[in-house]
């Protein structure tokens, strides 16, 4: 049983692996392959409970990991946090989690800087040749560290931007049917970000926009022909805040986001012109390129879709829900309910959210029955 979990792990780090350079057999299937997806991944638990609902809600400390041209709206002078995901926890796994820190400083009442840090775990994983004989024990990982600036431009517009380093250590040393050369990744990116709020009290309308992952290719080995793009991301969100009274507000909003990369050539010979016309693309001609016939997905299947709801009691204590969609079908049409709250003590505040259990096999989401947590300290 072990072992067949072990296998399925390495199955997962092998299909986001995309420079290993496979080219499954399969009709058209419409897909976008990148490294390092962990960047994709909601790291904190506020808006892991609305259906990873964040660009364009009102400002919070996790907005280090989204929007942060929200920033400079946040009360406190500084803050800290941690978040801790749990992946894969249905398998029986312990060993594989994303886990994040963040701190923000504010410089004054218009300009703030920050850091942050998501690690994501694979775990241990045993790899063995094609007759099933024991080849090393790796331990599979990756890591992003930021570095962002953020201004207020005017009492309504914000903007943020962000330096990304990127570290990714899957396997390492010759392996594989022809002893590939395996080494870490490393890549620079960058996020832009805008924020509008329509009244001072951030009652009403709010708007998000982000850039995210802008940035160069990664690679593996040292063929130039494997170097893989990584998630560049577009998103915008739309918020409206109502106050009942000084004590009670709820807050909705939707996000969408889609994948500014290229379609991946499925079932092409490995030396075939279609498949050096992908992989010699630039990364900035790649962005355009998705949008493209030729690169692009389908409107239906390229977009990603989060809406929900934030009820906030005396900014204390709050209740969340929310819904995520995906419809790629090749993907599997990823679609899940989220729950979530939070409550404030003293000057540290406490996120919960759950993923409600949908679908089975490539459907099943993998927090799936999966409690996340994080904390802020405000200073």
């Amino acid at each position: 049983m072990i072992q067949n979990k072990l296998r399925l792990l390495v199955l997962l780090v092998l299909t986001v692996f995309s420079s290993i350079g496979l080219m499954a057999q399969a009709d058209s299937i419409n897909i976008q392959s990148t490294a390092v997806p962990f960047l994709l991944i909601s790291p904190d638990a506020r808006s892991g409970g609305m259906g990873n609902l964040s660009l364009a809600m009102a400002p919070e400390t996790n907005d280090l990991f989204g929007n942060t041209a929200k920033l400079p709206h946040l009360k406190e002078s500084r803050a800290f946090l941690i978040n801790y995901t749990p992946w894969l926890k249905d398998l029986g796994l312990n060993d594989v989690y994303l886990a994040s820190a963040g701190f923000y400083q504010k410089l004054n009442d218009n300009n703030s800087i920050n850091a942050s840090l998501r690690f994501f775990s694979l775990g241990n994983i045993d790899f063995t040749d094609q007759d099933n004989n024991p080849l090393a024990s790796q331990r599979p990982s990756e890591y992003s560290l930021d570095f962002g600036y953020s201004v207020l431009l005017t009492d309504q517009f914000s903007v943020g931007v962000t330096l990304r380093f990127i570290h990714s250590k899957l396997v390492q040393g010759a392996l594989g049917p022809n002893l590939t050369n395996y080494r870490a990744g490393n890549t620079l990116a960058g996020d832009i970000s805008l924020y509008y709020k329509q009244n001072e009290d951030m009652q009403g309308f709010h708007g998000g926009l982000l850039l995210s992952n802008l940035g160069g290719k990664i690679s593996y080995t040292n063929d130039s022909r494997d170097k893989s793009f990584i998630p560049a991301n577009i998103g915008l969100g739309i918020g409206y805040l109502n106050k009942f009274d000084n004590a009670n507000s709820i807050e909705f909003g939707v996000d969408v986001n889609r994948l500014m990369v290229p379609k991946t050539p499925i079932g092409q010979d490995r030396e075939s012109e279609v498949v050096r016309q992908y992989y010699s693309q630039s990364v900035v001609s790649s962005w355009f390129n998705s949008f493209s016939s030729k690169y692009g997905m389908p409107i239906g299947e390229s977009l990603k879709v989060s809406a929900g709801a934030e009820y906030n009691y005396t900014d204390r204590f709050f209740i969340r829900a929310g819904y995520y969609i995906d419809n790629n079908k090749n993907l599997g049409n990823m679609q899940y309910f989220t729950l979530g709250t939070s409550f404030q003590y003293e000057n540290s505040r406490f996120h919960i959210s759950y993923l409600v259990p949908s679908g089975g096999g490539i459907t099943k989401n993998p927090l799936s029955n999966t409690l996340r947590f994080g904390t802020v300290f405000n200073f």
